[in-house]
């Protein structure tokens, strides 16, 4: 079965250009504003959606996404309101990907069963879970594949070709290399050391890779662009979020065109990649 992330690829590998992945916070700052930028993100350029699903203990988060994580959960969002969501989206948009990317105790807690059947039916693509390493594959990772959505690995500048070889056993839909070593959005990735870290990734496995962690402005989106088939922003989204709220923390009328505003400046250094 193809799904939409396949789909998505294969449409840019004829295109000639890699893929701009946004992230943003299910949530954050509140339920309506996050569908609000969820549904425009399309439009502004976005090719593949990471959803984050806040957890009291993100702890491969940064500070932007830490706090972005906790404006949601404040806000009263759970796992049930982010699949919502997702099923909300889809009324109007049935091609976009959208990948839950998150923790796995939300999971746990709702049902593993349960929670695989209800993304499926809400239009939810792939998953990102990062504490449920390949050794957990029984998990979720295998029921996951089995009922249909892409299992997204995530590989680092430590994972060595023997590792790399384990991660990519279950992997589907694409690789997710995290450019830095540490949390979401500490540091700057170089693009050289980069390209060559995909390079090797590719010899191992003929998914694409995205590249993200650290990827801030549209100049850096341009170089990493240059040398893998997409490039993830996700920190940069969540704080410009924080910086368009009021003093008490609540969405204005600029959060929403501020966050287009940014994803199109990226979008734009990333298309205009060619390969």
């Amino acid at each position: 079965m193809t799904t939409r992330i396949a789909t998505r690829f294969a449409a840019l590998r004829e295109e000639g250009r890699p893929a701009l992945v946004t992230f943003i916070t299910a949530g954050d700052p509140d339920g309506e504003t996050s569908l609000e930028i969820l549904r425009a993100l399309p439009e502004a350029g976005a090719d593949i959606i990471e959803l984050g699903v806040p957890f009291t203990d993100p702890m491969a988060d940064g500070p932007a996404i830490q706090a972005g994580g906790l404006r949601a959960l404040k806000a009263g969002q759970t796992l049930a309101k982010t699949l919502a969501m997702v099923k909300a989206f889809r009324v109007a948009d049935n091609e976009t990907p959208i990948v839950l990317m998150g923790y796995f105790n939300p999971i746990y807690i709702y049902g593993v069963e349960r929670f695989l059947v209800d993304a499926r039916a809400a239009g939810v693509d792939g998953l990102i879970v990062v504490d449920l390493p390949p050794e957990e594959d029984d998990e979720l990772c295998l029921p996951a594949l089995e009922a249909g959505l892409d299992f997204i690995r995530l590989a680092t500048p430590t994972t060595d070709d023997k590792r790399l070889r384990v991660v990519l056993k279950n992997t589907a839909g694409f690789v997710y290399y995290v450019s830095i070593t540490g949390i979401t959005g500490s540091a700057t990735p170089n693009a050289d050391v980069v390209g060559a870290a995909v390079a090797r990734i590719k010899g191992h496995t003929p998914l694409p890779v995205a590249v993200g962690f650290g990827v801030k402005t549209p100049e850096q989106a341009r170089a990493i662009a240059a040398g893998a088939d997409g490039v993830v922003v996700g920190s940069a989204l969540v704080e410009t979020v924080r910086c368009s709220l009021d003093e008490a923390g609540h969405a204005t009328a600029e959060t929403v065109p501020a966050v287009c505003k940014v994803v199109r400046g990226l979008a734009e250094a990333v298309r205009s990649v060619r390969r």
